[in-house]
């Protein structure tokens, strides 16, 4: 009952954002709130399920700590600046009704929100004692969310310097990947997969950090991102030869 629940509740949730935004003619506002939503589904799994309370609790309170500060820093990093231009060119390229298409694209952030958080609602289901598999995916997800955490923080700094202005970000955590922040997001969806890894069911819903993993890699994180980037930032080809795409590694010391 806790999945249908979450899931008319979280299209409920991006619904009437939507129409908000559409109101207010500014789309990325679903960016400001796609970790929130996580919380609610997590919060609303936690009212609904019954498993055991520790697991219950922790997973919620990674969950939510997770999405409450990706959220909180997309709206301070968004605030006072244009509308990301990805939602404009959604829009022009529409066929039929724009606004149609955008609420089509809330309703697939919608089913996306859902089925990623499908270890943390089956997480919470689970009766097995609370063990040393949710201790290491308490850790991984540390070590994920102060890879996110301290990249944003790093970024933020070094924006807010004018001396900066046009310049590559190649220091910190950008030193060793060009994306430490993505990293870190697939990093906590894989330790909190693991707290699901108690019942074979529940590991099936390793579909959830695989997709976030797939995104940030591969579809609308780091590929969308770099698409036009080389041509807008001198240097940035110098910074994608010598510094790993995703994982962090030694950055390559000698550039072909």
């Amino acid at each position: 009952m806790s999945f249908l629940i979450s899931l008319v509740a979280v299209f409920l949730l991006l619904s009437g954002l939507f129409l908000y935004a559409d109101a207010r003619r500014r789309y990325d506002l679903i960016d400001s709130v796609w970790g929130p939503g996580f919380a609610v589904i997590a919060v609303i799994t936690l009212v609904f399920a019954e498993g055991e309370p520790t697991r219950q609790w922790i997973i919620t309170v990674l969950t939510a700590v997770w999405g409450l500060r990706l959220g909180v820093h997309i709206f301070v990093r968004n605030s006072g600046k244009d509308e990301d231009p990805r939602y404009q060119d959604i829009l022009r390229r529409a066929k039929g009704n724009p606004r149609l298409r955008m609420y089509r694209v809330y309703l697939i952030q919608a089913a996306l929100m859902w089925v990623v958080s499908l270890p943390v609602q089956a997480a919470q289901h689970l009766s097995a004692p609370f063990g040393v598999l949710d201790w290491v995916g308490t850790g991984v997800w540390m070590v994920g969310f102060a890879f996110e955490a301290v990249g944003d923080w790093q970024l933020s700094r070094f924006r807010a310097d004018p001396a900066n202005k046009g310049a590559v970000m190649d220091r910190g955590l950008w030193r060793y990947t060009r994306h430490p922040n993505y990293f870190g997001d697939a990093v906590v969806w894989w330790g909190l997969y693991l707290f699901a890894l108690h019942s074979w069911l529940a590991a099936l819903t390793i579909i959830g950090p695989v997709i976030m993993t797939w995104l940030l890699a591969k579809g609308t994180g780091k590929p969308l991102l770099e698409k036009d980037i080389v041509s807008r930032r001198p240097g940035y080809a110098e910074y994608v030869q010598r510094t790993s795409g995703f994982v962090p590694l030694p950055p390559r010391s000698r550039v072909s």
